[in-house]
């Protein structure tokens, strides 16, 4: 590497590792980008390519006026996100979210980090990072390998939390009855390459979706060790028939909820729930059911999915799975800057410290990405203010939960963005009190409305603030 300063290692080439490794290197620092695929390969991953997105192909919303998540897609773009900017270049219509080619983004970001001057690229596992390596980041996500996790058990004293999270299945587009099912975004709306009329529908009436809950309950599952007895699941990712356990109505008021939705072989007809897909390749040959992550066994869900109408005869490119989450205890291990305190070497980003979904991972490694560039010029960068999507994450990360009295077990769980996480504004907006939205639906928007416009006005502060030098 022709650069005079010393090289920042990244270990794991997923969203967070991918997008402190660019950060790093578009502040002109050396980085040395550690995958261990394929060499040691996982219960998830399917390719070797960087960024390989394992679970939905979906960004969530792109909406970054009304919500949280498109608040971060916003500041990402402003912060030179190349996760964003790959995200983009190859979006499928998604209604109002931002869903991506899979194979198309994990083969842009391989290559953008590759041909980086100042990207060095080794495949190969690390279990225990070199004593001369003065600046690593830990971007490794939650399938962190044993050997690593435990020698960061180790090197915290702290057992890793854990939780399970799911794999919906993709199915082929051809293989849909069409006569049965059809295209349609909740409520028409369109959103970034979208139409309106993005989703496959699969309506059921209330008999049929009784007998769908009373298939899921039966159906054979996987069977956990005895270790994984006991793990918690997301809130945000749980399988289906997880949520069918929870009580018969969860699902028609979860992803199978039928609201903002016509069919138009019976309009007259309400559905009682309806199943959706969304297109999972820019070809639009796949398409993944949305919500229904699972841990049936794969002849069981080829069973109990082609109950539902419109999928009675459907093809499975991918089938559900099931794996297991790690992350950090991270309010008590982590600084502000996602320094471990037991070790000022170590950073980590992504999934590992306790953040959830795509978006959030490249965020909090965009973030780290920068911290450690700045550290590494003599520098010292603050967080972006708790007013910003990036750092409201961060704060959560650091100490953003419940604290918990007479020393007992760590309230600190995963979390995705959220308005919630946000400070409340000084002032209420005014709204428009005769909207034909509802007093109370329009009172959201406005006030979602001015977070967002505070959060952008404060990232340009933030971005415009000289780093200060680093104390001595």
């Amino acid at each position: 590497m022709n650069n005079s300063l010393q090289a920042v290692h990244v270990i794991g080439g997923g969203l967070a590792g991918s997008e402190a490794a660019w950060q790093l290197a578009q502040a002109g620092v050396p980085v040395v980008l550690h995958e261990m695929r394929p060499e040691r390969s996982t219960d998830a991953h399917k390719t070797d390519g960087l960024a390989e997105l394992v679970c939905s192909n979906s960004f969530r919303s792109d909406d970054a006026e009304h919500n949280a998540v498109g608040l971060v897609h916003a500041e990402m773009r402003r912060l030179g996100s190349l996760i964003m900017r790959c995200g983009d270049a190859h979006q499928v219509p998604a209604g109002g979210a931002l869903a991506v080619d899979r194979d198309g983004f994990s083969d842009a970001v391989t290559q953008a980090l590759t041909a980086h001057p100042l990207i060095t690229l080794e495949r190969g596992e690390v279990a225990v990072p070199a004593d001369d390596w003065d600046s690593v980041i830990i971007a490794t996500g939650p399938l962190t390998s044993p050997d690593l996790a435990a020698t960061i058990g180790k090197l915290t004293g702290e057992e890793s939390l854990a939780f399970f999270d799911a794999i919906a299945p993709i199915v082929h587009r051809d293989s849909i009855d069409m006569d049965q099912a059809w295209f349609q975004s909740r409520y028409d709306k369109a959103g970034p390459g979208g139409s309106g009329a993005d989703y496959i529908n699969c309506p059921m009436t209330r008999e049929q979706y009784d007998a769908f809950i009373d298939a899921l309950l039966a159906g054979d599952k996987t069977v956990f060790h005895e270790w994984e007895a006991a793990t918690p699941y997301f809130n945000g990712c749980l399988p289906v028939e997880v949520m069918a356990e929870r009580g018969r109505e969860t699902l028609r008021h979860g992803p199978m909820k039928p609201f903002g939705l016509t069919n138009p072989h019976q309009p007259e007809v309400k559905a009682y729930a309806v199943v959706q897909l969304r297109q999972d390749n820019k070809l639009g040959t796949l398409y993944n059911m949305v919500g229904f992550q699972t841990k049936l066994k794969h002849g069981e869900q080829v069973r109990v999915f082609r109950t539902i109408p419109g999928l009675q005869n459907a093809e499975f490119a991918r089938l559900g799975g099931l794996h297991r989450n790690t992350f950090l205890n991270s309010p008590k291990l982590l600084d502000e800057t996602l320094r471990l305190k037991a070790n000022s070497r170590w950073r980590f980003a992504g999934q590992i410290t306790g953040c959830e979904g795509y978006v959030e991972s490249a965020a909090v490694g965009l973030m780290v990405g920068r911290f450690a560039a700045a550290e590494r010029r003599g520098e010292h960068l603050a967080p972006p203010p708790p007013t910003t999507a990036h750092g409201a994450l961060i704060a959560h990360i650091t100490g953003g939960h419940i604290e918990t009295i007479d020393n007992g077990p760590s309230s600190f769980q995963p979390m995705n963005i959220n308005f919630g996480l946000l400070p409340p504004l000084a002032v209420e907006p005014d709204f428009d009190r005769k909207s034909k939205l509802g007093r109370a639906t329009a009172k959201s928007l406005a006030k979602r409305s001015a977070l967002t416009r505070r959060a952008l006005a404060d990232l340009e502060t933030w971005i415009g603030a000289p780093a200060q030098a680093a104390a001595e």
